[in-house]
């Protein structure tokens, strides 16, 4: 009996993903906790695993279909079964006349076989013309580029009144076009938002339009924290298999700053202040499909060592694109590195529901005055993007002092003072 596979649940605020890659076809054999597809929601792009064994007997969704949760995108044959590949399109009817060009040449190959090599679709797109319009004289049914220019340069009789031709469906693949312009040519693509791309869209439209954002900005001297990271790089990478960056720095620092000032933790519900006594801690970082911020739960329990080992982890599943729903939920609080962009000063935006955001830059030299001397100090920017709403402009500042102090002094951050 076939077995359902269905789009499993991927956390209560997803209800549809987009179908992306099939890592399994028709006929083949499948084996329990096998990937068979790859989906994409607003969050994340995860794999749907095979929860029985079998044959693969039937794909119900095609790449780029948007489907909803519990929906069903394949059934699996019991093991053993024989399965046919999909059936081919029917071939033309005899009685049908055969389609010429405009010199009466043989018949075109522009059914649904014909592949259209990348020349001659710009070939295509200059004359004006459709892959339907010429004779396909390549291998396997090929429009070539050659066989465009045959045809424009063939005169053709005045055509027929005809009905307009039926506009193209629209896939999740890039369109290229090119033009010819006095410069040489010039070639657009065009290609559709991704689920996690327009997710991010509508999230910092929503911020924009329901928050009062704010932002203040203090500078760092990063002397202390490049120094005690050098003594102790080698232990640390000795002990623990990873090195140490700064962001632990600014982690600690943030959690030390955060439960002095508890407004920025909290949030808006309705017509509530929520306030939250843990801090899961939102880290921005560059994902395979886009920038995603996963959660480190109750930051304020871990050591750096364990601050750093999260980080390292959940960044190495951004970029393979295997974070899962829950990787992503909540959050109290977001750091933002676009420094190691190099970024050097930024106003980030607030994640909401949250009430703030912090933005870390490139580390800079540049010329200090120190003790009445002017001396050059590894130098970073760094900002506080806020929800006036909830956060006072006393609480911002402050809150931004208290970060500098900490990381400029990391002594207070063991000693939680």
């Amino acid at each position: 009996m076939p077995v359902e596979v269905k789009v499993p649940s991927f956390g209560d605020s997803i209800v549809e993903v987009v179908i992306g890659q099939w890592f399994k076809k028709v006929g083949e054999a499948i084996s329990p906790d096998d990937e068979l597809v790859e989906v994409e929601s607003e969050k994340s792009t995860l794999p749907i695993v095979a929860t029985h064994g079998g044959v693969l007997q039937e794909i119900l969704a095609q790449p780029g279909e948007t489907v909803a949760v519990g929906a069903v995108v394949a059934r699996l044959a019991d093991a053993g079964a024989v399965v046919s590949a999909p059936a081919a399109p029917p071939a033309a009817s005899p009685s049908t006349p055969p389609a010429t060009n405009g010199a009466g040449s043989a018949p075109s190959a522009t059914t649904s076989e014909t592949i259209v090599m990348p020349a001659a679709a710009r070939a295509l797109a200059e004359k004006g013309l459709s892959a339907a319009d010429v004779t396909a004289s390549g291998p396997g049914g090929r429009l070539l580029k050659e066989d465009v220019l045959r045809h424009s340069s063939t005169p053709a009789p005045a055509p027929a009144p005809a009905a307009p031709k039926p506009a193209p469906a629209t896939t999740p693949s890039t369109i290229v076009t090119t033009t010819t312009a006095p410069a040489g040519e010039r070639v657009v693509r065009r290609q559709p938002l991704t689920t996690i791309r327009k997710r991010i869209a509508q999230r910092l439209v929503e911020a924009q339009h329901n928050a009062a954002l704010l932002t203040t900005f203090n500078e760092i001297d990063m002397s202390a924290a490049m120094a005690l990271r050098k003594e102790y790089q080698d232990k640390f990478v000795e002990k623990y298999g990873i090195k140490l960056g700064f962001m632990s720095f600014f982690v600690k620092a943030t959690i030390n700053a955060l439960l002095a000032y508890p407004a920025i933790n909290a949030e808006i519900q309705g017509g509530d202040i929520v306030m939250h006594d843990y801090v899961d801690m939102g880290i921005a970082v560059g994902g395979g499909k886009g920038l995603v911020v996963p959660v480190i739960r109750s930051a304020e329990k871990l050591s750096f060592a364990e601050i750093e080992m999260s980080i390292n982890k959940l960044a190495k599943r951004a970029m393979e694109n295997s974070l899962k729903p829950q990787d992503l939920e909540g959050g109290t609080f977001t750091i933002s590195n676009g420094g190691v962009y190099g970024s050097l000063l930024s106003t980030p935006i607030v994640n909401p529901p949250q009430s703030g955001v912090l933005g870390m830059h490139s580390i800079q030299e540049r010329a200090m005055v120190v003790n009445g001397q002017i001396v050059a100090r590894p130098m970073m920017y760094v900002a506080l993007t806020y929800d006036h709403r909830i956060v006072d402009g006393k609480e911002a500042v402050s809150f931004l002092k208290r970060i500098k102090e900490c990381v400029e002094s990391p002594l207070r951050l063991m000693l939680e003072v």
